[in-house]
């Protein structure tokens, strides 16, 4: 049970500071205004997302977003947090592997809730190619999705060893 007051710890706290820092911006900026961080790479700028990641049916309409992107996330959430009380006593990996992506996904249900759109802010480019803006929730999602890939690579480097010593 420790395990899980952990887990749920990490959530809460990514999902605060997740929110944290969309207020701040909404605060301090105005709606598409970019401040210079580091010229040339990284600025932050005020984005509204419509869409999923990366922007991804962003112009698709809102009869198809707004099913989409509220009630398939929240099935995901639950469908994730049996994912870690299932996993709660295995490897720690899949317990944060889950979380990261919790934390993501409810950090961006509540701007999908409460605003209509998720804000983003880290805007990353070279010359005029960006990189689409992104946040804490989308940061905590690909933390997620590389720990789910290393636990797959160390699932089938397992089975490799398991069926070279059986044979």
């Amino acid at each position: 049970m420790n395990r899980i007051w952990r887990l749920t710890l990490l959530i809460v706290g990514i999902v605060i500071f997740d929110q944290m820092t969309k207020g701040a911006v909404q605060s301090n900026f105005d709606y598409g205004e970019s401040i210079p961080v580091i010229d040339g790479l990284f600025n932050f700028t005020y984005v509204k997302n419509p869409g999923a990641a990366f922007g991804f049916l962003a112009s698709a309409s809102e009869s198809i977003r707004k099913p989409l992107f509220l009630f398939v996330p929240v099935l995901a959430c639950f469908w994730l947090i049996w994912l870690i009380w299932t996993h709660r006593n295995k490897a720690l990996v899949s317990g944060l592997t889950y979380s990261f992506i919790l934390a993501g996904a409810i950090g961006n249900l509540i701007d999908r809730f409460t605003l209509g759109y998720v804000v983003d802010f880290f805007d990353f480019y070279i010359g005029s190619s960006h990189f689409p803006a992104f946040n804490i929730a989308d940061s905590s999602i690909t933390v997620g999705a590389v720990l789910l890939i290393y636990e797959f690579y160390l699932q089938s480097k397992e089975e490799r060893a398991k069926k070279a010593a059986a044979e």
